[in-house]
Protein backbone atom coordinates (compact mmCIF):
# COMPACT_ATOMS: atom_id res chain seq x y z
CA UNK A 1 0.00 0.00 0.00
CA UNK A 2 1.15 3.48 -0.70
CA UNK A 3 1.25 5.87 2.52
CA UNK A 4 1.96 9.51 3.16
CA UNK A 5 2.89 11.37 6.03
CA UNK A 6 2.39 14.83 6.46
CA UNK A 7 4.84 16.33 9.79
CA UNK A 8 4.01 19.72 10.96
CA UNK A 9 7.20 20.40 12.97
CA UNK A 10 8.35 24.19 14.20
CA UNK A 11 10.76 25.00 10.87
CA UNK A 12 9.28 22.64 7.84
CA UNK A 13 6.10 21.00 6.85
CA UNK A 14 7.36 17.53 4.97
CA UNK A 15 5.30 14.88 3.06
CA UNK A 16 7.01 11.72 2.96
CA UNK A 17 4.81 8.95 1.01
CA UNK A 18 5.93 5.29 1.45
CA UNK A 19 5.29 2.48 -0.38
CA UNK A 20 4.97 -0.33 2.44
CA UNK A 21 3.27 -3.13 4.15
CA UNK A 22 2.65 -5.03 7.54
CA UNK A 23 6.56 -6.62 7.88
CA UNK A 24 8.09 -4.94 5.00
CA UNK A 25 10.99 -1.91 4.78
CA UNK A 26 8.92 1.46 4.19
CA UNK A 27 10.44 2.88 0.62
CA UNK A 28 10.38 6.10 0.23
CA UNK A 29 8.35 6.97 -3.12
CA UNK A 30 8.32 11.10 -2.75
CA UNK A 31 9.26 13.60 -0.51
CA UNK A 32 8.67 17.57 -0.12
CA UNK A 33 8.90 20.03 2.25
CA UNK A 34 8.39 23.37 2.60
CA UNK A 35 10.08 25.60 4.83
CA UNK A 36 7.62 27.74 7.11
CA UNK A 37 8.87 28.05 10.52
CA UNK A 38 5.91 28.07 12.30
CA UNK A 39 7.80 28.75 15.41
CA UNK A 40 8.97 31.92 14.06
CA UNK A 41 5.19 32.77 14.09
CA UNK A 42 3.96 32.51 17.72
CA UNK A 43 3.17 35.75 19.27
CA UNK A 44 3.76 37.47 22.59
CA UNK A 45 0.72 35.83 23.96
CA UNK A 46 1.48 32.95 23.03
CA UNK A 47 -1.02 31.94 20.03
CA UNK A 48 0.10 31.23 16.44
CA UNK A 49 -0.29 34.31 14.10
CA UNK A 50 -3.06 34.41 11.76
CA UNK A 51 -0.30 34.94 9.07
CA UNK A 52 1.23 31.94 10.51
CA UNK A 53 -2.04 29.81 10.12
CA UNK A 54 -2.47 31.08 6.86
CA UNK A 55 0.90 29.65 6.00
CA UNK A 56 0.13 26.56 7.29
CA UNK A 57 -3.14 25.92 5.70
CA UNK A 58 -1.85 26.84 2.31
CA UNK A 59 0.95 23.86 3.12
CA UNK A 60 -1.28 21.63 4.20
CA UNK A 61 -3.97 22.16 1.05
CA UNK A 62 -0.88 21.28 -1.16
CA UNK A 63 0.64 18.76 0.62
CA UNK A 64 -2.90 16.84 0.70
CA UNK A 65 -2.97 17.64 -3.27
CA UNK A 66 0.44 16.00 -3.89
CA UNK A 67 -0.29 12.76 -1.65
CA UNK A 68 -3.71 13.05 -3.67
CA UNK A 69 -1.68 13.01 -7.22
CA UNK A 70 0.75 10.37 -5.56
CA UNK A 71 -2.43 8.21 -5.34
CA UNK A 72 -1.79 7.25 -1.55
CA UNK A 73 -4.28 4.78 0.55
CA UNK A 74 -4.02 6.92 3.32
CA UNK A 75 -2.65 10.28 4.91
CA UNK A 76 -1.70 10.63 8.23
CA UNK A 77 -0.87 14.06 9.44
CA UNK A 78 0.16 15.16 12.72
CA UNK A 79 1.79 18.08 14.28
CA UNK A 80 4.79 18.55 17.07
CA UNK A 81 6.04 21.40 19.28
CA UNK A 82 5.19 24.88 17.44
CA UNK A 83 1.25 23.97 16.71
CA UNK A 84 1.61 22.01 20.30
CA UNK A 85 2.45 24.82 22.30
CA UNK A 86 0.79 27.51 20.48
CA UNK A 87 -2.14 28.44 22.68
CA UNK A 88 -4.53 28.73 19.92
CA UNK A 89 -3.63 25.00 18.94
CA UNK A 90 -7.31 24.64 18.96
CA UNK A 91 -8.80 27.36 16.98
CA UNK A 92 -5.82 26.31 14.53
CA UNK A 93 -6.13 22.79 13.74
CA UNK A 94 -9.85 23.55 13.82
CA UNK A 95 -8.94 25.74 10.61
CA UNK A 96 -7.01 23.60 9.21
CA UNK A 97 -9.67 20.54 9.36
CA UNK A 98 -12.52 23.27 8.03
CA UNK A 99 -10.66 24.41 4.99
CA UNK A 100 -8.23 21.76 3.75
CA UNK A 101 -9.98 18.21 5.18
CA UNK A 102 -7.01 17.33 6.55
CA UNK A 103 -7.24 16.40 10.35
CA UNK A 104 -3.88 17.10 11.89
CA UNK A 105 -2.91 15.11 15.41
CA UNK A 106 -1.13 16.65 17.93
CA UNK A 107 1.84 14.43 18.83
CA UNK A 108 2.71 14.83 22.66
CA UNK A 109 6.41 14.74 23.35
CA UNK A 110 6.67 11.87 24.84
CA UNK A 111 5.00 9.96 22.41
CA UNK A 112 7.24 12.27 19.80
CA UNK A 113 9.96 10.12 21.68
CA UNK A 114 8.57 7.14 21.39
CA UNK A 115 7.57 6.79 18.04
CA UNK A 116 11.09 7.94 17.02
CA UNK A 117 12.37 5.21 19.31
CA UNK A 118 10.41 2.55 17.36
CA UNK A 119 11.84 3.40 13.82
CA UNK A 120 15.49 3.58 15.36
CA UNK A 121 14.69 0.14 17.26
CA UNK A 122 13.47 -1.58 13.86
CA UNK A 123 16.22 0.12 11.70
CA UNK A 124 19.11 -1.26 13.97
CA UNK A 125 17.78 -4.32 14.68
CA UNK A 126 17.55 -6.62 18.51
CA UNK A 127 21.16 -7.43 18.14
CA UNK A 128 21.94 -3.04 18.65
CA UNK A 129 20.65 -4.39 22.60
CA UNK A 130 19.50 -1.60 24.72
CA UNK A 131 19.12 1.73 22.43
CA UNK A 132 19.36 5.47 23.60
CA UNK A 133 17.85 7.83 21.48
CA UNK A 134 18.67 11.53 21.19
CA UNK A 135 16.61 13.75 18.30
CA UNK A 136 16.89 17.80 18.24
CA UNK A 137 13.91 19.35 16.81
CA UNK A 138 13.25 22.64 15.78
CA UNK A 139 11.42 23.08 19.15
CA UNK A 140 12.56 20.09 21.46
CA UNK A 141 14.85 17.92 22.91
CA UNK A 142 13.83 13.83 22.30
CA UNK A 143 15.29 11.28 25.07
CA UNK A 144 14.58 7.76 25.04
CA UNK A 145 15.92 4.47 26.61
CA UNK A 146 14.90 0.89 26.55
CA UNK A 147 15.10 -2.52 25.13
CA UNK A 148 12.14 -3.11 23.65
CA UNK A 149 10.25 -1.17 20.96
CA UNK A 150 8.39 0.95 23.46
CA UNK A 151 10.74 2.43 25.12
CA UNK A 152 11.25 2.22 29.13
CA UNK A 153 11.93 6.30 29.49
CA UNK A 154 10.86 8.98 26.91
CA UNK A 155 10.91 12.77 27.93
CA UNK A 156 10.73 15.62 26.05
CA UNK A 157 12.43 18.88 26.70
CA UNK A 158 11.31 22.24 25.24
CA UNK A 159 15.61 22.34 24.07
CA UNK A 160 14.86 22.64 20.19
CA UNK A 161 17.17 24.29 18.01
CA UNK A 162 14.74 26.61 16.77
CA UNK A 163 13.97 27.73 20.07
CA UNK A 164 16.40 28.38 21.89
CA UNK A 165 17.86 30.55 19.02
CA UNK A 166 15.27 32.62 19.24
CA UNK A 167 14.68 32.77 22.89
CA UNK A 168 18.04 32.89 24.51
CA UNK A 169 21.09 33.45 21.17
CA UNK A 170 18.55 35.59 19.77
CA UNK A 171 19.17 35.38 16.75
CA UNK A 172 18.25 35.41 13.12
CA UNK A 173 19.28 34.32 9.97
CA UNK A 174 20.11 38.39 8.84
CA UNK A 175 22.44 39.01 11.87
CA UNK A 176 25.86 39.49 10.31
CA UNK A 177 27.62 38.79 13.84
CA UNK A 178 28.36 35.72 15.80
CA UNK A 179 26.46 35.64 19.73
CA UNK A 180 29.02 36.42 22.36
CA UNK A 181 31.06 34.02 24.25
CA UNK A 182 28.89 35.02 27.16
CA UNK A 183 25.64 34.44 25.39
CA UNK A 184 27.03 30.76 24.18
CA UNK A 185 28.01 29.98 28.15
CA UNK A 186 24.72 31.36 29.18
CA UNK A 187 23.18 28.97 26.65
CA UNK A 188 24.69 25.56 27.75
CA UNK A 189 24.28 26.35 31.23
CA UNK A 190 20.23 26.58 30.38
CA UNK A 191 20.17 23.51 28.84
CA UNK A 192 22.51 21.81 31.59
CA UNK A 193 19.90 23.34 34.13
CA UNK A 194 16.69 21.81 32.00
CA UNK A 195 18.59 18.43 31.52
CA UNK A 196 19.19 17.95 35.18
CA UNK A 197 15.64 16.64 36.04
CA UNK A 198 16.10 13.52 33.75
CA UNK A 199 19.65 12.32 33.89
CA UNK A 200 19.12 10.21 36.42
CA UNK A 201 16.00 8.54 35.11
CA UNK A 202 17.80 7.73 31.76
CA UNK A 203 21.09 6.47 32.95
CA UNK A 204 19.11 4.15 35.37
CA UNK A 205 17.90 2.51 32.05
CA UNK A 206 20.97 2.03 30.82
CA UNK A 207 22.42 1.03 27.10
CA UNK A 208 24.64 -0.36 24.75
CA UNK A 209 24.21 1.89 21.63
CA UNK A 210 23.60 5.66 22.25
CA UNK A 211 22.10 7.07 18.34
CA UNK A 212 20.87 10.59 16.86
CA UNK A 213 18.78 10.77 14.96
CA UNK A 214 17.03 14.00 12.47
CA UNK A 215 18.55 16.72 11.13
CA UNK A 216 20.74 18.58 13.67
CA UNK A 217 22.46 15.50 14.42
CA UNK A 218 23.03 14.52 10.54
CA UNK A 219 23.91 18.24 9.78
CA UNK A 220 26.79 17.93 12.98
CA UNK A 221 28.05 14.66 11.32
CA UNK A 222 28.52 16.13 8.19
CA UNK A 223 30.26 19.03 10.29
CA UNK A 224 32.45 16.60 11.70
CA UNK A 225 33.07 14.72 8.91
CA UNK A 226 30.68 12.35 8.16
CA UNK A 227 29.83 10.74 4.50
CA UNK A 228 27.37 13.49 2.39
CA UNK A 229 23.81 12.30 2.01
CA UNK A 230 24.71 11.22 -1.54
CA UNK A 231 26.78 8.36 0.18
CA UNK A 232 22.77 6.96 0.71
CA UNK A 233 21.63 6.13 3.52
CA UNK A 234 23.04 2.63 3.83
CA UNK A 235 26.30 4.81 4.38
CA UNK A 236 27.23 4.03 8.49
CA UNK A 237 27.56 7.31 9.87
CA UNK A 238 28.77 8.31 13.78
CA UNK A 239 29.35 12.01 15.48
CA UNK A 240 31.90 12.00 18.74
CA UNK A 241 32.04 14.87 21.63
CA UNK A 242 35.49 15.08 20.06
CA UNK A 243 34.59 16.03 16.56
CA UNK A 244 31.39 18.00 17.96
CA UNK A 245 33.33 20.28 20.30
CA UNK A 246 35.58 21.23 17.22
CA UNK A 247 32.59 22.04 15.07
CA UNK A 248 31.38 24.20 18.36
CA UNK A 249 34.40 25.74 18.25
CA UNK A 250 34.67 26.62 14.66
CA UNK A 251 30.99 28.01 14.15
CA UNK A 252 30.57 30.14 17.08
CA UNK A 253 32.83 32.26 15.54
CA UNK A 254 30.81 32.55 12.09
CA UNK A 255 27.92 35.32 11.57
CA UNK A 256 24.20 32.82 10.75
CA UNK A 257 24.11 34.37 7.72
CA UNK A 258 26.97 32.51 6.56
CA UNK A 259 26.79 29.35 8.26
CA UNK A 260 24.85 28.28 4.96
CA UNK A 261 27.62 27.99 2.61
CA UNK A 262 28.96 25.46 4.52
CA UNK A 263 28.61 22.03 2.83
CA UNK A 264 25.52 20.01 4.12
CA UNK A 265 24.28 23.09 5.76
CA UNK A 266 20.77 24.29 4.98
CA UNK A 267 19.52 27.56 4.72
CA UNK A 268 16.12 27.39 6.44
CA UNK A 269 18.42 25.91 9.92
CA UNK A 270 21.69 27.58 9.32
CA UNK A 271 21.00 29.99 11.76
CA UNK A 272 19.64 27.73 14.30
CA UNK A 273 22.74 25.51 13.86
CA UNK A 274 24.97 26.64 16.80
CA UNK A 275 21.98 26.47 19.65
CA UNK A 276 21.16 23.00 18.20
CA UNK A 277 25.23 22.22 18.35
CA UNK A 278 25.34 23.45 22.08
CA UNK A 279 22.24 21.19 23.21
CA UNK A 280 23.98 17.80 21.46
CA UNK A 281 27.42 18.37 22.77
CA UNK A 282 25.56 19.33 26.37
CA UNK A 283 23.53 16.25 26.61
CA UNK A 284 26.10 13.70 25.05
CA UNK A 285 28.25 14.92 28.10
CA UNK A 286 25.57 14.73 30.77
CA UNK A 287 25.34 11.01 29.56
CA UNK A 288 28.55 10.57 29.27
CA UNK A 289 28.09 9.34 25.46
CA UNK A 290 31.52 9.81 24.10
CA UNK A 291 30.05 8.74 20.13
CA UNK A 292 26.48 8.26 18.25
CA UNK A 293 25.55 6.59 15.52
CA UNK A 294 23.32 8.46 13.35
CA UNK A 295 20.17 6.91 12.33
CA UNK A 296 18.47 8.00 8.79
CA UNK A 297 15.17 6.97 10.38
CA UNK A 298 13.39 9.19 12.41
CA UNK A 299 9.78 10.56 13.67
CA UNK A 300 8.18 10.09 10.34
CA UNK A 301 9.39 6.63 10.12
CA UNK A 302 8.25 5.36 13.26
CA UNK A 303 4.56 6.94 13.11
CA UNK A 304 4.36 4.73 9.48
CA UNK A 305 6.05 1.81 11.40
CA UNK A 306 3.32 2.42 14.21
CA UNK A 307 0.38 2.51 11.59
CA UNK A 308 1.56 -0.23 9.56
CA UNK A 309 1.23 -2.63 12.83
CA UNK A 310 -1.78 -1.34 13.33
CA UNK A 311 -3.35 -2.14 10.30
CA UNK A 312 -1.92 -5.89 10.46
CA UNK A 313 -0.65 -8.10 7.98
CA UNK A 314 -3.26 -8.42 4.57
Amino acid sequence: MRLGVLDVGSNTVHLLVVDAHHGAHPWPAHSEKVVLRLAEQIGPDGALTEVGADMLIRAVSMAKAAAAGLNTDDLIAFATSAVRDATNAAEVLARVRDETGVRLEVLPGADEARMTFLAVRRWFGWSAGRLLLLDIGGGSLEIAAGIDEDPTAAVSLPLGAGRLTRERLRLSPEDLAPPSAQAVEELREYVDGQLDPVVKEIVDVGWERPVGTSKTFRTLARLAGAAPSGAGVWTKRSLTRTGLRQVIGFIRHIPPGQLAELEGVSIGRAHQLLAGAVVAETVMRKLDVEKLTICPWALREGVILRRLDQLGPH
